[in-house]
């Protein structure tokens, strides 16, 4: 394991590389990555870097993302099979013939979604600023939001809105028990759920922090509480866990039972295929010009608002 992390650190300096990770990768891979962050805060730190590699680690959507915002820059990803069931749910025939079925409608698009959504979309929003960007719209919009429905669900509940959403879930975020969650509630009558608001509302309705990534994190850091239920991918609670070492976090199960619904997709990466990345600067991530600058335009204009 330390050649690896050896190697990984002389050929990122060779190659004049920055890794970037989602919080939801395993611990290794958060423990050697240069920046981490949620979607939000990795497309922001993606914009400005000066390497001339970025190496995601992370999922296929992110790495597009990255890209788009960087088209002379080089673009890897550790596993290209490292996809997201999210973004998967929304085929790009089908959600064009969707959004042609509903026009004078103005699509926001989550960022867990294909460089071809991104293209057919008016603005892109994560969890962190969705909210903020649908009330940046008259409260008689007619708006479509996908491809998250448990997300979209959430936001029309929250800005009292009714939007039309696509019919996509996260794998991970659709699974939480109610009934796990109620024995937790028992057994820690002091614990504070935190949950992600691409949960079902039968988790949020616990919920006394519903947020981002990001937003979970600092709501630990700022708590005085001790004891927290944590209702999204369990990879975040390996921050809160440093940060925080005197709290007790517990990852809410899933439906089956097991307390360790990982993302499946965002798992494939690992040490070892950084490494091969980075010696062989592949797998990278290409597009057209075309869709490039389609998919530009929306994500722009959500960077705006934030």
């Amino acid at each position: 394991m330390q050649n690896i992390i050896k190697n990984i650190k002389t050929l990122k300096n060779k190659r004049n590389a920055v890794i970037l990770a989602h919080f939801y990768q395993d611990p290794d891979i958060q423990d050697i990555a240069d920046f981490m962050g949620d979607s939000l805060t990795l497309a922001q730190y993606a914009r400005k870097t000066d390497a001339d590699v970025i190496l995601f680690c992370g999922v296929h959507f992110m790495c597009e993302t990255a890209k788009i915002l960087n088209p002379e820059k080089i673009v890897i990803l550790p596993d290209l099979d490292a996809g997201c069931s999210l973004a998967d749910s929304a085929n790009k025939q089908e959600f064009r013939e969707w959004i042609q079925s509903h026009p004078n409608h103005t699509v926001i698009s989550y960022i867990n979604c294909s460089a071809d959504v991104k293209a057919m979309s008016d603005i892109i929003c994560t969890s962190s600023n969705a909210e903020k960007i649908i009330n940046s719209f008259p409260k008689d919009e007619k708006i479509i939001f996908a491809p998250d429905k448990l997300l979209g669900g959430y936001l029309n509940r929250k800005t009292g809105r009714d939007m039309l959403l696509w019919n996509g879930t996260c794998q991970v975020h659709e699974i939480f028990s109610e009934e796990a969650l109620a024995e937790l509630i028992i057994k820690y009558p002091k614990g504070k759920l935190l949950a992600h608001p691409e949960c079902g509302e039968n988790i949020l309705l616990y919920a006394h922090h519903i947020g981002s990534t990001t937003s979970i994190i600092n709501y630990v850091q700022e708590s005085q509480d001790e004891v927290f239920i944590i209702a999204t991918e369990p990879g975040v609670i390996h921050q809160m866990q440093k940060q925080n070492p005197e709290k007790i976090f517990i990852p809410l199960p899933s439906n089956d039972g097991c307390a360790c619904n990982e993302c499946p997709h965002m798992r494939l990466n690992s040490l070892e295929k950084v490494m091969v990345a980075l010696e062989r600067l592949s797998p990278q991530i290409h597009m057209s010009e075309e869709k490039r600058l389609a998919a530009l335009k929306p994500l722009e204009r959500m960077l705006e608002f934030s």
